[in-house]
This record gives C-alpha cells, structure tokens and sequence, in this order.
C-alpha cells in the first residue's frame, strides 16, 4: 500500500502540474479573447464565466462517472473534454463566432474540473490519519502550472501568427495539446485505480449509476452535519475569495497602481492560495478539521478587513489577497478532508461531485454580483458583504465543536487526527 500510494500521488501530482499549466495558458488571455469575437468590452467577462459555469456544471456527471468506473475514466475525459473545448474555442476565434466561443470556453471547464476531482483521487488510498496532507500534496502541485501559465500565454500567441489563427487563442491551441498530454497520462499511468482499490479493500464494489448521482450526494450530506459543514466551508471560502480577488485589480487601479503593482498583488494571493498547502494538510490531519476550517474562516475575515479598509495602501492590499490566498487554501484542504471522512465509501465520489458543482457555481455567481456592489457601492463593501458570507459556517463550526450530537463529529475530527475509522488504512 504505501507503494502504490506514491505511484498513485506521484501521477496525479504529474497531471495537476499539466493541468494547471493548460488552464492557466488559456485563462490568462480569456477576457482579451471574449472582448476580440464579442467586440465589445461589454462581453470581456462572459468567457472566463462560461468557463467556470462548465467547470460547475460538469462537475456532476463526471462525479457520477467515477462512482461507476472510477477515477481514471472520469479524469481521462475530463481532460479530453477541456482539449475539445480549447480546439473549438480556436475555431470560434478564426470563425468569429461568440456564440461557439462561450460552448468552446464552458467545455474547457472541464479539465478545471479534473484538476479539482485530483485532490479527491489522492484521498482515496490515504489513511485516514493521512487524508489532508495527501489532497494538500496534490493542490500544492497545481502552484507549478499556475504561475508558469500567464508567463507561457505571450508566446504561445506569437506562436500561432503564421497560422491564420488570433494571437489571443493562441494560448487556448496549447492547453488543448496540454490536455490531451494529461488525458494520456492518467489513462495509461493511474492503474490500479484509486477509487476502485479503496472499494475492493472496503468490501464494495463499483457503485450503481444513481450512487454517483446529484440526488445521491445531496441525500449523503442532508445525513451529516460534518458534511454540511464541509460544503459550506469549501463553497463560502471560495465564493467570498473570487469575489475579492476579480474586483482587487480595479480598487488598485482606481487608488493609482500600475500593472507591474498589481501584478505583484495576484502573484502573492497565489502564492497564498497553494503554496501552503502542505502545511495546511499537516494542521489539519495533526490538529483537526474543525480547529482549521475555523483558521480558514479568521483568515478570510482578517483578509477582507485588511483590502476592505486599505484605500490607497498597497502594502495593505496585499498583505489582505496574501491572507485571503491563504485562508482559501485553509478552508478547501480542511473541508475536502472533512468531506471525504463523514460520508460513507459509496456515496464519496458523488459527494465530491457535489462540493465541487456548489463552489464554482456559487463563484460564479459571486464573481458577477462583485462588479455589481463594487459599481453600486465600493470595493470596501464588497470586502464587508465577503465576510459576512462566512457566518453560516462559523455557527455549524461552533455547534459541531461544542454539541456535537448525532451526525457530529467524533472527538478526532474536532480536535485531533483525521477521520473516523480510516478503513482506507
């Protein structure tokens, strides 16, 4: 087991490093794109939110693909789905076409989609005591491709002038040959599969198709109250991060920062978001997961006070995206951890599904409503209403720590190692 276990990381940390990499190509010049077919800075936006609306919505079939196959099918046509997406967002840009432009860009949402259902997939061989360092290995490998992509964007655009294709897509022609190089990867090197393994170890078999289902999950967490407290965790972290995080560009613009400025600003809310990672799956299998998700939850809330109340301070704004990065990497290391340990074996796959449709899709919505109050009433209220999206999982964080009744943790959740049983072990 602890061989296959390092095969097992080792291949899904070779894939999150491509995957990163290709998602991070294309997202670099999606907006310039949408603005060139769209032609109006009006539509600027709509094809990183298509983006994140595919990575939303398939995330559930894919989920229930895994709940029946296993991991590496669901992973391998994932990525082979986002290189579809990339070639018919190429062909958008040569035809001029907006409407298949924004198909092409929900499509390549899809290995966005693979690279979030990785972190479960290491999960799935980890004791138990183990399971948070596991996801936060495989999310730290996501910091390689997510800093080499916007550097990669430039040429890969010159690359393309010859071709008759926009300089613009350029970028999305190789993350699709990226994805294509993940698709291989995993179908060839992720054997046995994880998520199966772990079910023959268990006793299970594969599950039937409507155990991986978008019922199915709900049913599984509607059961928990760990797992409640887990999606909301993940999906108020990530929604309150992506709506400060789109909007920072322009507050900084706005008090006189220049690109070289802001530029700095994002890298160092990266560099918060994965970096740490490592160190966030050791507090979280060493001390809890509710004593993390409740750090996850001060650091976001000490973040939006920080970049709410700092004007014209840049220092203060990026020591606010540097928390606020680090808050987000607290809060999904912890909460998948918790996820994965309060449902049963067969419902997980679906359950993750489901944490994975609720984060980007209540980001997405986030990151339009942002623009909204930013326009309508400032950047510092915009940090203010952020904060006040985490309150839901700060009450089900006391109410697990100090009543933790039926579907409550057990004592090595709120305070101590891992998870229930750690049957995986």
């Amino acid at each position: 087991m602890p061989a296959l276990r390092r095969r097992t990381t080792a291949v899904l940390v070779v894939s999150q490093i491509l995957g990163g990499l290709g998602v991070a190509i294309g997202v670099a010049l999606s907006s310039v794109l949408s603005q060139e077919v769209g032609g109006s800075a009006a539509v600027a936006g709509l094809g990183p939110t298509a983006a994140v609306l595919g990575t939303a919505l398939l995330s559930v079939p894919l989920a229930a693909l895994m709940a029946a196959r296993g991991r590496r099918p669901g992973l391998t046509l994932a990525y082979a789905i986002g290189a579809a997406g990339g070639g018919l967002t190429v062909l958008a840009a040569v035809a001029g076409s907006f409407p298949l432009l924004l198909l092409g860009m929900a499509l390549f949402g899809a290995a966005s989609s693979a690279n979030l259902q990785a972190r479960f997939a290491a999960a799935d061989l980890a004791p138990a005591e183990r399971r948070a360092r596991a996801i936060s290995t495989v999310v730290w490998a996501t910091t390689v491709g997510a800093v080499l992509g916007p550097n990669v964007a430039a040429p890969a655009g010159r690359s393309v002038t010859g071709l008759g294709i926009p300089p613009a897509a350029g970028p999305f022609l190789w993350a699709a040959a990226v994805f294509l190089l993940c698709a291989l990867v995993v179908a060839v090197l992720l054997r046995p599969d994880p998520l199966l393994t772990a079910r023959a170890l268990a006793g299970e078999s594969a599950s039937p198709g409507r155990a991986g289902s978008l019922r199915a999950g709900l049913a599984a967490v509607a059961e928990s109250r760990p797992a409640r407290l887990a999606l909301v965790t993940v999906a108020t972290a990530h929604t309150a991060m992506v709506a400060v995080m789109v909007m920072t560009p322009v507050d900084l613009a706005h008090h006189g920062a220049d690109i070289e400025l802001i530029g700095l600003v994002i890298s160092g809310h990266i560099a918060g978001m994965y970096a740490f990672s490592p160190l966030m799956g050791r507090l979280s299998d060493r001390a809890g997961r509710l004593p993390v998700i409740a750090l996850a939850l001060g650091l976001v809330a000490v973040a939006t006070l920080l970049a709410g109340t700092a004007g014209g301070a840049h220092g203060r704004t990026a020591a606010g995206l540097f928390l606020l990065g680090l808050g987000w990497s607290a809060g999904l290391v912890s909460g998948s951890a918790l996820l994965t340990d309060s449902v049963p074996q067969s419902a997980r796959a679906a359950v993750q599904g489901l944490s994975d449709l609720a984060m980007n899709a209540s980001a997405g919505v986030g990151g339009v409503v942002a623009g909204l109050v930013v326009a309508g009433a400032g950047y510092g209220r915009l940090n203010a209403l952020a904060a006040l999206l985490l309150l839901p999982a700060a009450v089900l964080t006391l109410r697990l720590r100090f009543r933790p009744g039926p579907g409550g943790p057990p004592p090595a959740v709120s305070a101590g190692r891992g998870a229930p049983g750690g049957e995986e072990g």
